[in-house]
């Protein structure tokens, strides 16, 4: 959190003069990151770190302050002092001026430990998060809500969310989980626990527990009143404390599909609306000139003025597993595309990591919630032209329906078309209707229905939710009592939208349509294909660019596919297709009516930026000029393949099963170019940090696919590797002949030798293939 609010002067002066010295003693020249451990209760301290470098959190300091850490760290590099060093906010003072500020900033990380089975759900000194978001406020109360519903569109603020016993309440205290904020609020709104309790279960500072009795307080006032006679002043007091209108919709048990339209009506009736503020830096103390927004109830006049008419991009919220830094790029390049063509364009987002969120890159960014209530503040405040919400990711584009009903101009592909392809429901049935060929389906209604279903087109069966991120509660059930689990899984994540049961299809393989519309045609395409078989999700598996074993027959089934659902759907913008090929058969399983995960990918390898096209199309500009390939165009990129291959995070989740599924569980991605396949994939495997075996493998494979597995491993034989194989693998390697030792297993009669664990703790073994 920014500013500190706990620390007393002589702490702050006492760190601040150990810092200084520290960087004289060390010479240091430009950003240093320095980390302390203070006693909670006398002036004793340590240092813990020192990075002589930029690091994650100097991102959060510039995107806090204002202040341009690494711009002015590359400047001082230079020999350039600070004084002759322009301040880009003030614009009027140097950079030697030390940040000061009149607002208070809250981060958050973002944990996604819930993807992962037998994973500790404790958080500690191993970094754990995937992404992180930064609240703006004048309170630390405004900016702590706010940052709170940043993290997770599904979470309403600060208060209950699970069903706590008070054991498990203490027990997330004492040893905190990725939970641990929601058990602090259940203890304070059902009165549990005491802040004293609080306190001496968590040591968390007394200060920051009362800021959070005092959002309890206020809900508690809150919910005795009615909406149409709540007292003025207490309806802005909840705002201040950064209470959003669902949440006071809800605290008043307004209906769920409109209350929180109603309590904006109300206040709007009443004049409570949120000011525009700038980060200015210096408190005020100069007068500042930026475009760096945020909105508070706080303020009795705004910073800069509205009506400018300009285009808003909504960007893509916190990194998360699903949604990373592929979206930001994507709302980057909308953004340039805008001011190329002389649009003045607006960025809303809440992540300090990202390039969306420089203040430089567009003409007002607002460092604001992704929610229907701000962007409608934002949208009806400046006169905006119109929203683009297909370039930012999943939570932009479920925002579609909300912001249409509110008659906000959405620029691209219509609401109705986005709603027809998220709903499962809605896109296989229109999917029937044009002819398009996709795995037996059919909508959930009830238990029974779904096992009559399964026991029809035969096990195993995919349970596919609605409107949701990453394959999100999307199974692969091969009995009756996981798609029973999978089924009420589903219903909880997507409880609003129907969940769909699909054939799933072994064997398949992946092939995937990035592309352009505009007005249900084409104008870019590429197809690319996924080196594992359906079944692994997208973003867990490794593209090839263009495909390589696709046959003509299958491709064309795909483009014919493609230009049917682009028109059935009206599609202008950007859109992702995926179908499964198998034998003669070529069906589609999934339309995304927005930029997908691949399309950096896919710009940089066909050498042309299909989000600038995607926005041109958006905002009616012609793209003629831009070069781009077309849906027939098979052959480009001439020369060269491109290889994607995705980035797992399992060595820092102690217990986690690095087993790909429908369900994704990469954290990032690498990319690389080569003469052909076997070269870019070797190139982005390795760039993952793979590394190559040099004597021996390891080899545990499942009987179903031990046949195909035999040929790669006499090939290993071949290319003199030293082979190994546990006892199913062993006697299978021996009936082919493929030469290789017996390995026990570690559960096997104790202390058998040879055996897997002790091979592998005492890298004996190079590589290991293991496929349960």
């Amino acid at each position: 959190m920014a500013p500190s609010q706990t620390l007393s002067n002589t702490e702050y002066h006492m760190l601040r003069d150990t810092a200084i010295n520290v960087v004289r003693h060390l010479g240091i020249v430009g950003e240093c990151n320095i980390q302390y451990a203070l006693h909670p209760e006398s002036l004793e301290y340590c240092i813990i770190e020192v990075n002589a470098r930029l690091s994650r959190s100097s991102a959060l300091a510039s995107k806090a302050t204002g202040y341009p850490l690494a711009f002015v760290a590359a400047k001082l590099s230079l020999g350039i002092p600070l004084p002759e060093i322009q301040n880009a906010i003030t614009k009027k003072t140097q950079a030697c001026f030390e940040p000061s500020l009149d607002y208070i900033v809250t981060k958050i990380p973002r944990w996604d430990l819930s993807k992962f089975d037998n994973v500790s759900q404790e958080i500690g000194s191993a970094m754990k998060s995937v992404g992180e978001v930064m609240g703006i406020g004048r309170t630390i109360e405004e900016s702590f809500q706010k940052a709170l519903r940043m993290v997770d569109p599904a979470v309403m603020g600060f208060q209950p969310r699970f069903k706590f016993t008070k054991d498990e309440i203490i027990r997330e205290l004492t040893k905190p989980t990725d939970k641990r904020v929601f058990a602090i609020a259940q203890a304070l709104h059902e009165g549990i626990l005491t802040v004293d309790e609080i306190h001496k279960c968590s040591n968390i500072d007394h200060w920051f527990i009362r800021r959070c009795e005092n959002i309890v307080k206020c809900w508690k006032d809150v919910e005795k009143k009615k909406v149409e006679t709540i007292d003025p002043e207490l309806l802005h007091y909840s705002k201040k404390l950064g209470y959003s209108d669902i949440q006071l919709a809800q605290c008043m048990k307004l209906p769920k599909d409109n209350g929180a339209d109603t309590v904006r009506e109300r206040r709007l009736d009443l004049k409570i609306a949120p000011n525009v503020k700038q980060i200015d830096t210096l408190a005020a103390e100069f007068p500042a000139d930026t475009n760096y927004l945020y909105m508070t109830y706080h303020g009795i006049e705004d910073d800069v003025g509205g009506g400018d008419g300009s285009v808003i991009v909504l960007g893509s919220g916190a990194y998360r597993i699903g949604s990373s830094i592929e979206f930001d790029w994507c709302g980057v390049s909308s953004i340039r595309a805008l001011r190329d063509m002389g649009y003045k364009s607006t960025m809303i987002n809440y992540n300090p990591e990202t390039v969306s969120t420089d203040y430089d890159e567009c003409d007002k960014l607002y460092f604001e919630e992704l929610s229907k209530e701000r962007i409608l503040d934002i949208y009806h405040r400046d006169a905006a032209k119109g929203v683009i919400i297909s370039v930012g990711g999943q939570i932009p584009n479920n925002l579609a329906l909300p912001l249409d009903k509110a008659k906000v101009n959405i620029l691209g592909t219509s609401a109705t078309m986005i709603d027809n392809a998220e709903d499962r429901n809605k896109f296989s049935a229109a999917l029937d209707e044009i002819g398009v060929q996709q795995p037996a389906w059919e909508h959930m209604t009830n238990m029974q229905s779904a096992f009559e279903f399964g026991e029809t087109v035969g096990y195993p069966v995919l349970v596919r939710p609605s409107y949701v991120l990453s394959g999100a509660a999307m199974n692969v059930a091969f009995s009756q009592q996981q798609l029973e689990a999978f089924l009420k899984l589903a219903g909880d994540i997507s409880d609003e939208h129907p969940v769909v049961i699909s054939k799933f299809v072994s064997g398949a393989m992946e092939i995937e349509l990035d592309g352009v519309c505009k007005d249900g045609e084409f104008i870019a395409a590429a197809i690319h294909e996924h080196i594992e078989n359906a079944g692994v999700h997208s973003g867990d598996a490794t593209l090839v660019l263009p495909p390589q074993n696709i046959s003509n027959y299958t491709m064309h089934r795909v483009r014919d596919a493609g230009r049917k659902i682009a028109k059935r759907l009206n599609i202008t913008g950007p859109v992702n297709m995926q179908f499964v090929a198998k034998g003669t058969d070529c069906m589609c399983i999934e339309t995304n009516l927005r930029a997908s995960r691949s399309f950096p990918f896919v710009s940089k390898t066909m050498g042309v930026d299909f989000i600038e096209a995607a926005t041109k199309a958006m905002v009616g500009e012609s793209t003629e000029s831009m070069n781009l390939p077309t849906l027939d165009t098979r052959n480009r990129p001439n020369g060269y393949v491109g290889v994607k291959s995705p980035m797992f995070s399992f060595t820092r989740l102690r217990g986690a099963d690095p087993i790909l599924g429908v369900e994704m569980a990469s954290t990032g991605e690498v990319a690389c170019f080569g003469a052909n396949k076997q070269e870019a994939f070797l190139k982005a495997l390795l760039s993952t940090g793979f590394k190559m075996p040099e004597k021996s493998i390891l080899m545990s494979v499942q009987d179903t696919l031990m046949d195909d597995f035999v040929h790669s491993a006499w090939t290993f034989h071949e290319l003199g590797y030293d082979l190994y194989a546990t006892k199913m693998t062993k006697d299978v390697m021996d009936e082919k002949g493929v030469p290789c030792t017996l390995l026990h297993y570690p559960d096997s009669e104790k202390g058998v030798e040879p055996n897997v664990l002790t091979y592998l703790k005492t890298g004996k073994i190079d590589l290991t293939i293991n496929i349960p």
